[in-house]
């Protein structure tokens, strides 16, 4: 096999490995809790930082609020979440978990997206930089320029 082919070889094979983990952390979550991936990232999420305003969950999540909005009223009607006015400002909203949504992310597994993320703001930044390089590459050479992000492996809209 020449050095090129070795190197396409395991290229297409950790591509395969990041795509199957993702996957079964999708899957196990769901199993154990009946939420989506970004179900379980968001509430994870507001467990961290409640009260938490809808914003500063997208931002974690690198997702468009209107998107997470969606995220947050699944949660709400499962009753894992409310939202609530802030005390400080009434016309500003707040989520906070409720007691059976702290009674899930108590017995939660971790969740894939936030794996990912943490593991790249983690990285240095020129490598982050030639990650994302390498991404872009990826993305012209299966021609998917044009289809817009989704949320990994879930039935959530992502409303841009």
């Amino acid at each position: 096999m020449t050095k090129n082919a070795e190197v396409i070889s395991e290229v297409i094979d950790n591509l395969r490995r990041t795509i199957k983990a993702i996957n079964e952390y999708s899957k196990n979550a769901e199993k154990e809790t009946e939420l989506t991936g970004p179900q379980l990232w968001a509430i994870k999420i507001v467990a961290k930082s409640a009260p938490i305003k809808v914003t500063e969950i997208a931002r974690e999540m690198y997702l468009h609020p209107a998107t997470v909005v969606g995220i947050l009223d699944r949660l709400v009607l499962k009753g894992l979440v409310q939202r609530t006015k802030s005390n400080e400002d009434r016309r500003v909203v707040e989520i906070n978990l409720t007691e059976q949504g702290q009674a899930l992310v108590d017995r939660a597994p971790e969740v894939a997206q936030g794996l990912l993320i943490k593991g790249l703001e983690a990285l240095p930044t020129e490598k982050l930089a030639h990650m994302s390089e390498s991404m872009r590459e990826m993305v012209k050479i299966l021609r998917a320029e044009e289809i817009p992000p989704q949320l990994l492996f879930s039935q959530e809209v992502n409303v841009p």
